[in-house]
């Protein structure tokens, strides 16, 4: 099997003048022979998850060159999903996910480099890298960059999440501006991602899963010296491939990994966003996989993993009881798991896992003592999403809700009512025209979801939009509802007053809007014409071909054939 996914650059005379510029850069003849790999990151001063990112490609990079490649450092873009929080930034955080994708692409075929090690670090670099790493289907690894130590206060572990919450808090008039303050100060004590099981660390744990990422790795700490071993490793791991030892991104990603993938978010009570990545990457690796496939597997999954924001632990928690590998292994002998499928070092997933040791029982269960026999995350059917919307049910006590709609057109408006609490114990807070066509970009709700949790109001209340949320999400928060109003989809169709029920229960996953065909007839024909904004720059060019979420929010018709020049 051809191994070398690209000709190399030097390979004719046409391209020897390519030399001059490899010799300014400092390279000899025998590196210049040597085969050339794409360091990607999204290292930077964009967000503590950024910011020591480049401090590990120069270990990658170490790995690389000693196992006799030539390394090349090409940092990409990188948006902070936790600034662009609750302003009209976070229309750019899931369009970042295709430009990084887009990225790689864009380098690799650009450059003909002959293989990829990608380092990603906050919420949509993982999923962008992965997409890209498989769209080339170079020999490639991919490696999250880890998360940060946890803050404490008073004596306890504190996240972001904290501050975030707070500010419902102040609110209510339950919390004090020097509370505030001290969990600002001390909520992200390091460098690094999230620490819960938000959506960084969740599609951190998808890597491993999937096979792309070295089995182990995620959930050391961003700042841990540990790490330092397993970059070195992965740099010569893309050699091994780039030789023929290991097999090819498209190779290792797989129906059986996405099904191990999905297996593992319902398992651990994962963020919502991994429901939206999981059937991008299959688009990329050429597999028809949508929210339906996900939701089979969630259903069949018992929650294992007591994590944050659902439960009590943490990334370094994780680490500490054997890392990712344990949870996988336990899946594995559960047959939750196909242990059977391939990684990038070329062996099987249960053998990489095979001298792992058993849950520890509390961050961790073991799957006969499962904190709820089915998973963490349920996908919801019915006439109001009939393709599907997402809830984490992972630590609702409440499952089932039924109340008046109080409708809103964008986040911004819903944002005002919630912090002057207008709006009542009981209500179906809809937030539409928030989805990847609508918004465009399919904003997250996190600042709502927080505000109503800081409210004390959690689960006295759900909130249903066709854009995201946070993984840090928690309460009755129901997204992802498809089709998004901007297509119109049902949910353009609801007024003020309608009663939705709304059923989490594994047997049901059931959301109604309670209103005869006839009159929703009558809502629709009366449906105005979508008015055509002008955008202007990526965001105008995201919204003439973003799909729908429930295959994945996926801005291209799918994976080609790269085994040769496109030409």
């Amino acid at each position: 099997m051809r191994r070398r996914q690209f000709p190399t650059i030097y390979s004719t005379l046409m391209r020897e003048n390519s030399k001059a510029f490899l010799k300014g850069m400092g390279l000899s003849e025998e590196e210049i022979e040597r085969p050339h790999i794409a360091v990607v990151h999204t290292g930077g001063d964009m967000s503590p998850c950024n910011m020591n990112l480049r401090d590990q490609a120069q270990q990658v990079k170490t790995g690389i060159y000693g196992a006799g490649g030539y390394p090349h450092e090409t940092p990409v873009v990188s948006v902070s999903d936790g600034l662009t929080m609750a302003h009209p930034g976070m229309r750019f955080s899931l369009v970042s996910r295709e430009l990084i994708a887009d990225s790689v692409e864009t380098t690799m075929r650009a450059h003909c480099f002959d293989g990829v090690v990608a380092i990603g670090g906050c919420d949509k670099n993982l999923p962008g890298l992965m997409m890209g790493i498989l769209r080339v289907n170079a020999p490639g690894a991919f490696i999250f960059g880890g998360a940060a130590i946890p803050g404490r206060v008073n004596g306890r572990d504190v996240t972001v999440l904290d501050a975030f919450e707070t500010v419902g808090k102040m609110i209510a008039g339950t919390a004090t501006r020097e509370q505030l303050d001290e969990l600002q100060n001390k909520s992200i004590p390091t460098a690094g991602s999230c620490a819960g099981q938000f959506t960084a660390n969740t599609m951190a744990m998808v890597s491993e899963a999937l096979g792309l990422a070295p089995v182990g790795l995620s959930m050391v700490p961003a700042v841990y010296s540990e790490r330092l071993t397993h970059l070195r490793q992965a740099g010569r791991l893309v050699m091994a491939a780039i030789a023929g030892d290991a097999p090819l991104p498209r190779e290792i990603v797989t129906r059986t990994a996405l099904e191990n993938a999905c297996a593992l978010v319902a398992a651990t009570g994962g963020s919502t966003n991994a429901a939206l990545h999981i059937p991008a990457i299959a688009h990329e690796a050429g597999i028809d996989f949508d929210l339906d496939d996900a939701a089979r597997v969630f259903a069949r999954t018992p929650l294992i993993g007591n994590l944050s924001p659902g439960g009590k632990y943490l990334a370094r928690d994780i680490h500490e009881i054997g890392g990712t590998g344990v949870i996988i292994a336990e899946l594995i002998r559960s047959g939750h798991i196909d242990g059977s499928a391939l990684t990038l070092t070329g062996r099987p997933l249960a053998e990489e896992v095979a001298d792992l040791p058993a849950p520890d029982g509390e961050v961790v269960r073991t799957v006969s003592a499962p904190l709820a026999p089915n998973g963490g995350v349920i996908v919801l059917k019915g006439n109001l999403c009939p393709d599907g919307a997402l809830i984490k049910v992972a630590g609702l006590k409440k499952l089932r809700h039924r109340g008046p709609a109080r409708v809103f057109d964008g986040e911004a408006a819903c944002q005002s009512a919630i912090e002057n609490r207008l709006y009542s114990e009981g209500d179906v807070i809809v937030v539409r025209h928030e989805g990847p066509k609508g918004s465009p970009g399919m904003k997250e709700m996190l600042g709502i979801t927080a505000l109503i949790y800081g409210q004390g109001m959690g689960e006295k209340v759900a909130l249903l939009t066709d854009g995201r949320f946070s993984g840090a999400s928690r309460g009755l928060c129901i997204g992802y509802a498809g089709p998004e109003a901007a297509i119109g989809g049902p949910i353009a169709l609801v007024r003020d007053g309608d009663m939705i029920s709304i059923d989490a229960t594994p047997d049901a996953a059931a959301i109604t809007l309670e209103v005869d065909d006839e009159t929703l007839a009558e809502r629709r024909a009366g449906l105005p014409e979508p008015a055509y904004r002008r955008l202007s720059g990526v965001l105008e060019k995201y919204a003439a071909v973003v799909g729908g979420a429930n295959r994945g929010a996926v801005t291209h018709s799918g994976a080609v054939d790269t085994s040769g020049d496109i030409d």
